[in-house]
């Protein structure tokens, strides 16, 4: 049969069938055969869409990600390996690839340390072996660069391509390692751990981060980077280019070699002369002053429009959470992890029907205490124009005491 099965279209949908039988709860094996039988080879874009497909029909993400390393367990020997593709040192899918093999190699060495911290188990506080294995986990969280590239970046490209599955799918497992992670340092910081705790602790904790972690290497080398490579324009990659050290790089630098083409409209570009004004009831401001106010606010602002698309943000020195320039005209929702959408449609409901107009939060984060509210934006008839989020940094302030009356400046 597998001779009659040889257009796109029709692999997908044998494919998406297969992958339900998975769903259903037939073993394995039975679907590798099966597979194997009926499709034969499948390129990444094809298990996206199949994934894509699955969610279209009403399948939500949560279930396709907890199937999601099953899927990769029956497709790894159907996956079609992509021809080989030169790239320049430097160019963002050869930045990836190099910090996967760096993680590769951290993982490697993490793995010694746990087999080492495992041999001493029986004894009773075993703490250079344990420090040594937390030091190990603690280089891995730089992965958090990595991912947050990955879903701010490439991601935004990615939807701009119809494809919102695997954003949806993958962050969400990103999530999962990152969860695993800090689980692993934050029990293996306790200085008691020892004897029972510590056999426990590895195979119930220790390995398990580190197989999601390289499950995730995987599936960006054979599903993800294919893809995008087969789908994105030199300018997007560019862009990608341009934005990435606004979120930093995972254990190696970039190479150097890589130059991006010219854009086609550069983004520094003003779209009004400097001098221009911009009237306002109270007053009119240049378009220059107007930037320069934006780059000056103590507080950082992104504005979603009444079609839930992000339409600006402000590019201060200091941003609290950092914004990309392909998030312009991202669905705001994509913005956000998985865990978190129903949380931002929901603030967005309440603010077009007019329930609410402000929403507020507060978290812990890298030892800063971070305020984010949103306001409803509406004109002078009340109509809904979009969201404004404010976000600021309010660790200094909380920690005022008293007055200050004369002149003192702070060191900037």
């Amino acid at each position: 049969m597998s001779e009659l099965i040889n257009n796109r279209d029709h692999r997908i949908a044998t494919l998406k069938e297969i992958i339900l039988h998975l769903h259903r709860g037939e073993a394995p094996e039975q679907v590798k055969a099966r597979l194997a039988h009926l499709v034969g080879q499948v390129d990444a874009t094809e298990i996206a869409a199949m994934e894509q497909s699955l969610m279209a029909d009403g399948m939500s993400p949560q279930e396709v990600k907890s199937m999601c390393d099953l899927h990769a367990e029956v497709l790894q020997d159907a996956v079609a390996q992509p021809e080989a593709r030169e790239l320049p040192a430097g160019h963002p899918v050869d930045t990836f690839r190099q910090e996967n093999r760096a993680l590769e190699s951290a993982i490697g060495t993490t793995r010694e340390r746990v087999a080492a911290l495992e041999a001493v188990a029986d004894q009773a506080y075993p703490t250079a072996e344990r420090l040594a294995v937390l030091e190990a986990f603690n280089a891995l969280m730089d992965v958090d660069k990595h991912y947050q590239r990955k879903e701010h970046l490439v991601f935004s490209v990615l939807e701009r391509h119809g494809n919102t599955g695997p954003s949806k799918v993958m962050w969400a497992k990103d999530d999962e390692v990152r969860d695993f992670l800090k689980g692993a340092i934050e029990v293996l910081r306790e200085e008691s751990l020892g004897g029972a705790e510590l056999k426990l602790l590895v195979p119930t904790v220790l390995r398990p981060a580190l197989a999601a972690l390289e499950s995730m290497l995987y599936k960006e080398e054979t599903i993800l980077l294919p893809m995008c490579l087969g789908l994105f324009t030199e300018e997007e990659w560019g862009e990608i280019w341009q934005d990435s050290p606004r979120y930093g790089w995972c254990l190696v630098e970039p190479a150097a070699g890589y130059a991006p083409p010219e854009p086609a409209f550069p983004k520094d570009t003003l779209q009004l002369p400097a001098a221009s004004a911009v009237a306002f009831p109270s007053g009119s401001l240049s378009f220059q002053q107007l930037i320069g106010i934006f780059s000056s606010l103590p507080v950082d602002i992104t504005f979603v429009d009444a079609e839930d698309r992000v339409a600006f943000f402000s590019e201060g020195p200091d941003r609290v959470f950092a914004r990309s320039r392909t998030i312009l005209g991202r669905e705001v929702k994509h913005c956000h992890p998985p865990k978190s959408v129903d949380v931002v449609e929901r603030i967005l409901e309440d603010f077009k029907t007019g329930r609410q107009s402000v929403a507020e939060f507060w978290i812990q984060m890298h030892g800063k205490f971070v305020h984010i509210r949103y306001f409803a934006v509406r004109d002078e008839a009340g109509a809904y124009l979009g969201t404004l989020e404010v976000t600021q940094d309010l660790t200094r302030l909380r920690a005022l005491e008293g007055d200050r009356r004369l002149l003192q400046y702070d060191e900037a």
